[in-house]
């Protein structure tokens, strides 16, 4: 029996919430024959959008105007859709493309152009179950996904015992996260939070669905001294600038493949920075638009890599594997120096890839 009910989630049932479509691969040429590569998820809405809608928009500017490039998107392609959701995803991989043309055309890693790296390597957690190998790996810190359903007593029965069994592995002193994203509801996030408070929970991310902000007040008001954290769910700027200026959360989570791109990333970062609020991407290591991303931006305090499962014999083979992205060695990685982002494909790769 499912102690959970039969709506468990994450790890139970999350296949029924898992779209079908495949990733997205971003290409954007200059007159000069030189391309950057983007990526992104969800290609079936996706790639009409970009093909259609945004690469008509962006087609002809210098391609210094990057940031521009993604003001156009935003307004001109946002006024009509909205930003959230599919469109800031397709908006992702046409800003990530523009940035990697940028580096290229330049001879730089995007790094440099984002202002030069900001720490000499990004200092890792890892989230997933297997909190002894990730300890065992050197990883600084964890996050364990939290199991959810309707029976409010049994999801923290079971969060708990499995934050708790991890804190016996790791010790009194390496920080543990957890990653409430079945959750949605404030009282549930509050029930949790109040569960996991006496056992030092580093951090409660993503733990109301994304849009209630009258649920993200209910749990900073009933959880003030227990630090929050939430944005991977958030699609550009706006929320981001909302939640910091409300004080709802303590940390901010944007994914640059999701969030719109690199650019919307570095103005969350740059408002988080002056408000004194820590910026903690999500999936930071995974690949290496987070990589870059991670390094530059001096908001960015902590760089997740995600999991889910056991460390794999490479220990890149993971979420958004690309050829040439930096390893993760004793839990830290250092971004390679190579032009734009650095990834080693060749169009012919992508060609064979796609076909």
């Amino acid at each position: 029996m499912n102690p959970l009910g039969d709506d468990a989630r994450y790890e139970t049932s999350g296949e029924r919430f898992r779209p079908p479509w495949d990733d997205v691969a971003c290409v954007v040429t200059a007159e000069d024959g030189t391309w950057g590569l983007g990526m992104t998820s969800h290609a079936g809405p996706v790639v009409p959008l970009i093909n259609d809608f945004l690469g008509p928009i962006v087609a002809g500017l210098d391609a210094s105007e990057v940031e521009h490039a993604w003001d156009l998107m935003a307004v001109g392609a946002g006024s009509h859709l909205g930003l959230s959701g599919v469109l800031s995803y397709a908006i992702s991989a046409v800003d990530l493309a523009l940035w990697d043309l940028l580096g290229k055309l330049e001879s730089v890693p995007v790094y440099e152009l984002l202002g030069g790296p900001s720490r000499e390597a990004l200092q890792c957690y890892a989230t997933g179950s297997d909190i002894a190998g990730y300890h065992e790996a050197g990883f600084s810190a964890m996050k364990l996904p939290c199991p959810w359903g309707s029976d409010v007593d049994a999801a923290i029965s079971i969060n708990v015992d499995r934050f708790t069994t991890a804190r016996g592995i790791v010790g009194p002193d390496v920080p543990i996260r957890v990653d409430g994203w079945p959750i949605q509801t404030a009282g549930d996030a509050i029930a949790l939070g109040d569960a996991l408070a006496p056992h030092g929970v580093d951090w409660i991310e993503d733990y109301v669905f994304p849009e209630d902000w009258d649920a993200y007040a209910e749990v900073r008001r009933s959880l003030p001294d227990t630090t929050l954290a939430s944005g991977e769910r958030w699609y550009g700027v706006a929320p981001f600038r909302l939640a910091i200026e409300l004080g709802y959360v303590d940390i901010v989570q944007p994914d640059a493949l999701w969030v719109g791109g690199a650019t919307p990333t570095r103005r969350i970062a740059a408002i988080a920075e002056e408000a004194g609020v820590e910026l903690a991407m999500h999936c930071t290591g995974n690949d290496p638009y987070g990589q870059h991303l991670g390094v530059a931006l001096a908001a960015n305090t902590t760089s997740e890599m995600y999991y889910g499962g056991s460390i794999p014999d490479d220990m890149m083979a993971t979420l958004r594997p690309l050829p040439g992205m930096a390893p993760v060695v004793n839990g830290t990685i250092v971004p390679r120096n190579a032009a734009g982002f650095g990834i080693e494909l060749s169009l012919s790769d992508l060609e064979r890839a796609t076909a």
